[in-house]
């Protein structure tokens, strides 16, 4: 446990005005040091020791999709969640990935600060490096607390996000039925 980080949560009681030491709050920042460590865990992670070797031949070089894999996430900007789904295609050249795997690599960066944005792109070209694709996309849709707790307070709005790489950004044909696959519950 890192007590510096757990020193800085005492602070953090105190600068909004509560007493660190009363009972409930005791043993708090041990426990929001050990939750912002799981929820940051994506920094001790390296997109080879998440992949595994876990690609595989395949002669399939038609669009693989992976659609509504959860996330969670912290906005660098608030420290506040970020909670959505993630939908990742890819047109494999050779190598297929692991199923497991695509799941883990948005994980992998959904547990780090950043905004969604970013996180898009950050799958996006984990995936096109890894497979080797002939094209990349992921779509991103997500509810901020940023927005829904404080500032305009907007309970209902979700942020859609995309990034599309290779045959995905170069035929709209590839990039229409990857969105109709992805929509087409």
């Amino acid at each position: 446990m890192n007590d510096e980080l757990q020193n800085h949560y005492h602070s953090i009681l105190q600068g909004v005005g509560e007493n660190p030491e009363r009972e409930g709050l005791r043993d708090t920042p041990k426990r929001a040091a050990k939750a912002m460590q799981f929820l940051c865990h994506g920094y001790q992670q390296t997109l080879d020791e998440i992949v595994n070797g876990a690609l595989f031949e395949s002669d399939n070089d038609e669009m693989v999709i992976v659609r509504d894999i959860e996330l969670y996430s912290l906005c660098e900007h608030h420290l506040l969640p970020f909670i959505g789904k993630a939908h990742v295609a890819y047109m494999p050249t050779g190598k297929v990935l692991g199923l497991s795997k695509v799941a883990r690599i948005v994980d992998m960066f959904a547990r780090r600060l950043q905004i969604q944005e970013n996180l898009t792109r950050q799958i996006a070209e984990a995936i096109a490096e890894v497979t080797h694709a002939a094209g990349v996309a992921v779509v991103i849709e997500a509810k901020h607390m940023c927005m829904m707790m404080r500032g305009v307070q907007k309970q209902n709005s979700e942020m859609s996000t995309s990034v599309m790489l290779g045959a995905f950004r170069e035929s709209q044909n590839t990039r229409q039925e990857f969105l109709q696959l992805i929509r087409g519950r």
